[in-house]
């Protein structure tokens, strides 16, 4: 059976671009700690993962497991002060989000950002727009690439997996996408290149936001 028109998107380095504001609150905490800090653009190999591994990648291998708690604790503390002016959404992304209201589409956002603030960034940025789930980590459903969460709102959006499109920025979301047997675009405006995305299994690669119509318009 024929479900509705599903598109599911990452948020960070997807819709949203956060890399600034990720990587200044995570270099004031280690600085505080007089730990090693870094330059914004490595970042973009640190993201992806969810707070665990952003703190995992930020510090050195031998660190204790003691320091990486405090690190995650007092990262969620200066993350969670404020939503942060300079975490926009992509050129193009709200032309996107228009136009696939008029084709009907029923959107979902599925990131690895917790969950409170991914809803925070949904609602802030998106609430124009009848986003019918937002789901962050949440401790009781496993992470992407795990699928379970991406199964999840197929089901509530009544669609087949292999009908939804899963759109990403990093090996995570293709990787989530093909565990769910969904169709994976990668886009090239995010964190990670195209031999990454392609390497994990994206069927699509799109250069603008708008470029995501043509795929989707495809019968």
């Amino acid at each position: 059976m024929a479900g509705n028109k599903v598109i599911i998107f990452d948020l960070d380095g997807t819709l949203i671009d956060s890399l600034e504001d990720i990587a200044v609150c995570m270099n004031q905490v280690l600085k505080e700690l007089n730990l090693p800090y870094y330059e914004i653009e490595e970042y973009k190999y640190f993201v992806g993962g969810g707070i665990s591994i952003l703190v995992d990648n930020a510090l050195d291998k031998e660190i204790s497991q003691e320091i990486k708690n405090e690190v995650t604790l007092r990262f969620k503390e200066v993350y969670d002060q404020k939503l942060h002016k300079r975490t926009l959404p992509y050129e193009g992304i709200y032309e996107l989000l228009d136009e696939l209201e008029k084709l009907d589409f029923k959107i979902g956002i599925l990131s690895n950002k917790p969950h409170k603030f991914t809803v925070q960034y949904a609602n802030n940025l998106f609430s124009k727009y009848n986003i019918q789930e937002i789901h962050g980590q949440k401790e009781e459903i496993p992470k992407k690439p795990d699928p379970l969460a991406a199964i999840n709102i197929a089901k509530r959006l009544e669609t087949p997996c292999e009908e939804v499109y899963f759109v990403g920025d990093t090996m995570v979301d293709m990787q989530t996408a093909k565990n769910a047997n969904m169709k994976a675009i990668g886009v090239l405006w995010g964190f990670r290149d195209e031999e990454e995305l392609l390497n994990n299994g994206a069927d699509f690669l799109v250069k603008h936001p708008l470029d995501i119509l043509k795929i989707v318009n495809k019968k």
